[in-house]
């Protein structure tokens, strides 16, 4: 049976696998995981999975940045990578993917268990798709119907321009616009963005960060510090600020939803959604998602669906991988 090695490559983690492909089911023969942040280049991580494997003739690697042919230039870690040099290096063919684009090829290893329903909808299995994903940053990609299958394609779409929704949203993205110039989606919709809303909201409400509560931001991950006090009802502004968070993802996705008209469903990856369940089920981020004006009818007919599989990426790199491989024999 051919092995494939697969990666996910994102701007906190980076996963490495060995696996088997048979249909759209992926057997892990070994995986590993790394903080991406503590490597200097992906080649010395690489190194370090390689020395404990046989080397594959195929790799496909989803990474988290603007895939240009065969090369990338990471959006949140210093890395550089050029898929020719990998193949030189270690002498398998290699492709690289944006990680939302590999997320989008992972869709169909998904089974019913690894998807949460917020919205129904009327599917057309003949419509595009769509999938947005919020973590370390904010990516967006698509899958357009081509008379058979759903072929995937990345977008830097969270990178357009945030959009505010009220007189809040206006003050905040005034807020940020003060700090990075360009207010992106990104900036709002992630983990920063998190972050940056909830010291924002301290600002707009006068109100102070309780002293457990920052020494729990400052002792671990301070953006899951806020979510976490917010989903025990321990802050009350913390909880406004996920609420809020909630409905600029619902607003960001529906903006996404619409551009790519994806009749057959929009997808929720990334590792923020199946940690934030409530909030996107208590309806604030479904009703951001529908507040389109004449489009409302056309989004309540879209199946919008939480990933609460993790491994959605890296699934993906590895069926493109065995796609690639089939190709070429």
């Amino acid at each position: 049976m051919n092995h494939f090695l697969a990666g996910d490559i994102g701007g906190t983690k980076t996963r490495l696998a060995l696996v088997e492909v048979v249909g759209t089911q992926v057997g892990t023969v070994h995986e590993a995981s790394y903080p991406s942040g503590e490597y200097a280049t992906f080649e010395a991580l690489l190194d370090e999975f390689i020395a404990t494997v046989q080397v594959p003739a195929h790799a496909v690697f989803g990474i988290a940045g603007p895939v240009q042919g065969k090369t990338v230039q990471t959006t949140n870690l210093p890395w550089s990578i050029d898929a020719d040099e990998l193949q030189a290096r270690y002498g398998f063919a290699c492709a690289l993917l944006n990680d939302l684009e590999a997320t989008a090829y992972g869709i169909p290893a998904l089974s019913e268990a690894d998807l949460l329903t917020l919205q129904t909808g009327a599917p057309d299995a003949c419509g595009n798709a769509a999938v947005i994903a919020a973590g370390t940053g904010l990516g967006e990609a698509g899958l357009y119907w081509d008379g058979r299958h759903h072929q995937p394609f990345a977008t830097e779409g969270g990178h357009a321009s945030f959009c505010p929704g009220d007189e809040l949203e206006m003050t905040f993205f005034l807020y940020l616009q003060q700090q990075f110039g360009h207010v992106s989606w990104e900036r709002v919709v992630s983990g920063m963005g998190l972050l940056s809303l909830y010291h924002f909201m301290c600002m707009y409400r006068h109100a102070e960060v309780p002293q457990w509560l920052m020494d729990e931001m400052q002792n671990g991950d301070a953006a899951a510090a806020v979510a976490n006090a917010a989903l025990a009802g321990k802050d009350e502004l913390c909880v406004e600020t996920l609420w809020r968070f909630a409905r600029l993802y619902g607003a960001e996705a529906g903006n996404l939803a619409l551009k790519a008209m994806s009749r057959g469903g929009l997808y929720l990856g990334g590792g923020i959604a199946p940690k934030i369940l409530p909030l996107l089920q208590d309806g604030a981020f479904i009703e951001a998602f529908l507040n389109k004006g004449r489009m409302r009818p056309l989004l309540e007919a879209m199946p919008v669906r939480v990933i609460l599989n993790d491994r959605a990426a890296l699934l993906g790199a590895a069926l493109r991988a065995a796609q690639l491989a089939q190709e070429t024999t």
